[in-house]
Parts: C-alpha cells; sequence; structure tokens
C-alpha cells in the first residue's frame, strides 16, 4: 500500500491523476553484457545507456526462460515455468506456436480492464491467428508483426499480420529484399503511441533483434564492415533451400559486422521510442522498460563470445546457467524513479505482471508467482523478497533449475534420470558458477530438490517425458 500510495502522491504533482503509460521493450536473445550500461566494450549502445542514466538497473534480473514463447508466457501470466501455460518452443501448422489457453489471464487483459488501450509491436509466439492464443484474444487491441516465432527468424519475410489481416509485403517476393520488418514494425509502434497520447496505453514491445538470422541494410551494415576482425563466415539457407524464408537463417560472411549492426538498429530503434515520449510532453508519465527474453544465442552466425556477450556469466540460449537466464533490466519513469539508481533485487519476469498491476491500482490475479518490484522502483527500503525462482527447461534431455538467497542449484538430464546430480552454486560470490559446492552442502542440496518438486505442477502438454 505504501508504494501505489506513493506513486498516487507523484500523480499529484502532475497535471492528472492518470496512470501511466507503459511501454515495455523485450530484445530478442539480448546478452547480459550486451549493453554498454552492462560492461560491453566493442558495441556501442548510447540510447539503451540513457534509460540507465535517467532510471533504474537491475543486476539480478532474470527472464521467464532461456527460449522464447515459455519466457513470453511467464511474462504475459505472471507465473513462472512450474505453473504457466506455455513452457517450451511448440509449433502448429500452418503458422504460429502452442497457443495460450482462454483461461489465461495475460498483463494486456489486466491493463484493458484498467482503461489502457493495448498494443503489441513484434514477436508474439503464443497462439496462432484466430486461436485463443491470438494477441486479440488476450487482451491486445492491436497487434502488427510476426505471429509465428519461427518466421520471425528471417527479417526480409513475405508477409506480416496487422491484427487478423495477412500483409503482404510485395517488395520482399522471392528474393527481394525490400522491406525490413523491424523497421516497418517500428512505425506502427510509433504511430501507436501518437495515436494515444491522450489516454492511457500499455505498449508491448517484442523486438525481434538481435535474433538470428543476422541481417541488416546494406547502410547499416557498411558502417561496421571490416571493424570486428577476424570476420565470422555463416553459411545458412539460401534461394533453392527448403526452409528459405520460412525459419531458415540465411547465409553471412560478416557475422560479426551484422551483429553489430543489429544491435546498432536496437538501440536506435530505443532511442526513437524515447524521442517520440518526450516530444509528446508524456515522460512524467511514461514508465519505459526494457530487457530481453533469454541470453544469446549461437545461432546463425552469432559470437556472444568474441562480443562478450555475456559479461562475467557463463552459458547462453538454452542453458538454464545465468547466462541463458540472467538478463539486463531497465526502466525510466522520471519524476518517479530515480535517475541512475541501481539494485541488487532478485526479480524475474513473472513479478512484472503484479508490478504494472501495483502501479495502476489494477487487481492481480491469485494464481500468480510474482511478486511486485514497486517499492524497489521507487527507491523504498521494504520490498518483498522471493522465498525462489524457479525454471524448468524441456528440451536438451531435460533441465530445471532454482534459485534460493545466494544459492542456485540446477541438474541436467532429468528426463532420463529425475535424481541426475544436482549443480549449486554462489552466484553472489561466484556468478560465472565455475565452482559446483553441491558435495560441501548435500542437506541445502537435498533441500534445493524439495523445493524443484514442489514448485513443478503437472501440464498435459509440457513434460519431462
Amino acid at each position: 500500500m505504501a508504494a501505489i500510495a506513493a506513486v498516487l502522491c507523484f500523480g499529484c504533482k502532475q497535471e492528472a491523476s492518470a496512470p501511466p503509460n507503459i511501454i515495455f521493450i523485450l530484445a530478442d536473445d539480448l546478452g547480459y553484457g550486451d549493453p554498454g550500461c552492462y560492461g560491453q566494450q566493442l558495441l556501442q549502445t548510447p540510447n539503451i545507456d540513457q534509460l540507465a542514466e535517467e532510471g533504474i538497473l537491475f543486476t539480478q534480473h532474470y527472464s521467464g526462460s532461456t527460449v522464447c514463447a515459455p519466457s513470453r508466457s511467464s511474462l504475459m501470466t505472471g507465473q513462472h515455468t512450474g505453473h504457466t501455460p506455455i513452457r517450451g518452443n511448440m509449433g502448429m501448422e500452418p503458422e504460429g506456436q502452442y497457443p495460450l489457453e482462454s483461461a489465461a489471464v495475460t498483463i494486456a487483459e489486466l491493463l484493458k480492464q484498467a482503461g489502457y488501450t493495448t498494443g503489441a509491436f513484434g514477436k508474439w509466439g503464443l497462439g496462432p491467428v484466430g486461436s485463443e492464443g491470438d494477441p486479440l484474444a488476450q487482451g491486445f487491441d492491436e497487434f502488427y508483426g510476426y505471429n509465428c516465432q519461427s518466421l520471425a527468424h528471417n527479417y526480409y519475410p513475405g508477409h506480416l499480420w496487422h491484427n487478423d489481416r495477412k500483409v503482404i509485403l510485395e517488395a520482399n517476393r522471392d528474393t527481394l529484399l525490400g522491406d525490413y520488418a523491424p523497421f516497418l514494425i517500428q512505425e506502427k509502434i510509433l504511430e501507436f503511441i501518437e495515436k494515444n497520447k491522450n489516454r492511457p496505453f500499455f505498449c508491448y514491445v517484442p523486438n525481434v533483434i538481435p535474433h538470428a538470422e543476422l541481417f541488416v541494410s546494406e547502410e547499416y551494415l557498411d558502417e561496421y564492415r571490416g571493424k570486428f576482425l577476424p570476420e565470422k563466415v555463416y553459411k545458412g539457407c539460401d534461394p533453392g533451400c527448403d526452409s528459405y524464408r520460412t525459419g531458415g537463417y540465411g547465409s553471412q560472411a560478416e557475422s560479426h559486422a551484422a551483429f553489430a549492426a543489429m544491435v546498432h538498429i536496437l538501440d536506435e530503434q530505443v532511442g526513437q521510442i524515447i524521442d517520440k515520449v518526450d516530444e509528446l510532453g508524456l515522460s512524467g508519465r511514461t514508465i519505459i522498460v526494457f530487457t530481453s527474453d533469454n541470453g544469446p544465442h549461437l545461432e546463425g552466425g552469432a559470437d556472444p563470445d568474441y562480443f562478450d556477450s555475456n559479461g562475467p556469466l557463463q552459458g547462453y540460449k538454452r542453458d538454464l546457467y545465468e547466462g541463458g537466464i540472467r538478463v539486463p533490466m531497465l526502466a525510466r519513469w522520471p519524476g518517479t524513479i530515480r535517475a541512475g539508481s541501481r539494485t541488487d533485487h532478485v526479480s524475474a519476469f513473472w513479478d512484472v505482471l503484479p508490478t504494472l498491476a501495483d502501479i495502476t491500482a489494477a487487481t492481480a490475479p491469485e494464481n500468480i508467482d510474482g511478486i511486485s518490484f514497486l517499492p524497489t522502483l521507487l527507491g523504498e527500503t521494504v520490498q518483498v523478497q522471493h522465498e525462489y525462482l524457479y525454471w524448468e527447461f524441456y528440451e536438451l534431455g531435460g533441465r530445471r533449475a532454482i534459485r534460493k538467497d545466494q544459492w542456485k542449484a540446477i541438474q541436467y538430464g532429468i528426463r532420463d534420470n529425475p535424481d541426475a546430480p544436482v549443480m549449486l552454486f554462489d552466484v553472489v560470490a561466484d556468478p560465472g558458477e565455475e565452482h559446483d559446492l553441491a558435495s560441501e552442502h548435500p542437506g541445502l542440496v537435498q533441500e534445493m530438490k524439495q523445493l524443484m518438486l514442489l514448485a513443478h505442477t503437472d501440464s498435459d502438454i509440457f513434460e519431462f517425458r
């Protein structure tokens, strides 16, 4: 209640007590160490860094999962992967992923009930067009972008979706490279902000960058050509390949330059959103959040080790080591969040729903795992902490992990062996998870295994079998 009162008090200093606009930017496979404000040395991210300078930087924020769909499901529903409906990447024909169920309560539904206009722009991946998981069936008034995350591998697609309408991109017909999808999506984002400037809005921006394929327009690639040698050459799926522009990653002879250019575009688009908010006079009543859906990938020519994309962490996308799930997290809300602040508060994607509910005075569902971190945003000294955070992942033999206080337990290969060895790390003293301490703390290992079992509920679709 103190946190809500503080927000309402802030509203008294503004022209109205209207709830703030919310812009939530979700980068795709951006590593913990990729932004400059997290220690990146080779790439420049001035606009992302501006969010840190003018807001708050989280050092221990975690994604919902280590791959796309379950991470987004966790974000949307406020539930970890032991409970959230979508717990893995599962495609559906002809286009899309296994859908969120109609009973799921999403952030968009919550905010729509609170009077918000809602829009999603980018990559959805939580249900085909027309299904119960369609963004229009999950609380969004408008959607533009890729419904299917597999098709979002390609940056010059044959089509995008605007609500339930398939938008054919004639400029990309056959092998043409006319319309770069991230630019088309960005236009819709800025239009949405402009169109809704006089009423509270929730703008969800699941950006497709910098996930493979590593494709950019020539003007951006040329800026970085020859600057990150030796180059990494990737031979992928070109015209004639069965999955050409339907999920296959195109060849890239200059993977390092292309990745740098893609991060440049991501940062530039963050800057355009900040500038639009400021130009419209909305900065004091708009919270902008920036994060990533999981750790950096190794696909399509990506080379996270070259760019030190994980900083001090080990592991990549699909790992439950810190590098697979600890992600950058920034929030800017001038006049409410103290500029240049930093927090070690341990939080995760499933905390976003209750936090936004707190900010908007909406009522969060009871069956969530999240805890509002609004007190942390407001700089308050009292912040409720998690007893533990939990993840489970169904690929690569089955994996699960749990964090409790400074301790992190990881178990791999559980599909074939539910009693597989448990690794134990002190991720505060050892964020790189280099020293397995399981043999020194057998009692704690047993406690963690019991908590893993308690955190899991059975799913008819996603199971370790």
